[in-house]
């Protein structure tokens, strides 16, 4: 805790000072472009995997970046999805898993939980993708872990589909989802493509974007 104290005491003499014009600008509102759901997990740092700044991401983080399938009933994901898409208009909502999720792990062995009723529960929402996997892979259990992670990331994805606020964006073509597995120990991204009905490096999967804001930046620097 004294390391968590001494980080805002730096942060506000420090951070803050450096971007002192964006902390005034964003304390009068925010338009995020992203809706960024994660897991709670504390090697996860959506901030700086995405070299982004305060202000550009809307993030949901809960254990197993898990988005419950719509219902009347109210809850934090549900409520936060809404508000996101309809109130702050994001366009794009990212699903992104990462390997050695604890979250995953407990939906391959729920029988385990048994002390934990509510985690139990809570992976309910994940059974789907677990039973997907067991159903391709038979005895392969040494992919069981990497193939869940990447099956329940389409699992979310399914159930964002669910959510009227999000469907009637994406009828209209102005909210795009996006699938992300993130790996720790590399540092690298893959994200689902579509096409190709499996996850790519997001260099692969967003190849002409990227080649887009490239050549924007030579252009700007040329110009500059």
């Amino acid at each position: 805790m004294e390391k968590v104290i001494s980080g805002v005491v730096k942060f506000k003499s420090t951070s803050f000072e450096e971007r002192k014009k964006l902390f005034a600008e964003l304390a009068n509102g925010q338009s995020p472009e992203v809706l960024f759901i994660t897991c709670s997990d504390s090697r996860i740092d959506p901030n700086l995997i995405t070299q982004t700044e305060p202000g550009e991401l809307f993030i949901i983080r809960n254990a197993g970046n898990i988005v419950p399938p719509h219902e009347r009933v109210a809850g934090g994901v549900t409520a936060s999805i809404e508000f996101a898409v309809s109130a702050l208009g994001v366009k794009h909502i990212v699903v992104c898993g990462h390997t050695d999720c604890g979250a995953m792990k407990g939906a391959l062995n729920v029988s385990a939980l048994g002390d934990l009723p509510h985690v139990q529960e809570w992976l309910e929402h994940t059974r789907a993708a677990v039973d997907v996997v067991r159903a391709k892979l038979g005895d392969a259990a040494e992919n069981e872990l990497s193939s869940v992670t990447e099956e329940n990331v389409l699992l979310q994805l399914q159930h964002l589909r669910t959510h009227p606020a999000v469907l009637a964006k994406m009828s209209t073509g102005k909210v795009d989802l996006h699938g992300w597995v993130y790996d720790i120990e590399y540092g690298s991204v893959n994200a689902y493509d579509e096409d190709q009905d499996k996850f790519v490096s997001v260099e692969e999967r967003y190849a002409s974007l990227i080649a887009a804001n490239a050549a924007e930046e030579a252009k700007e620097n040329k110009g500059a």
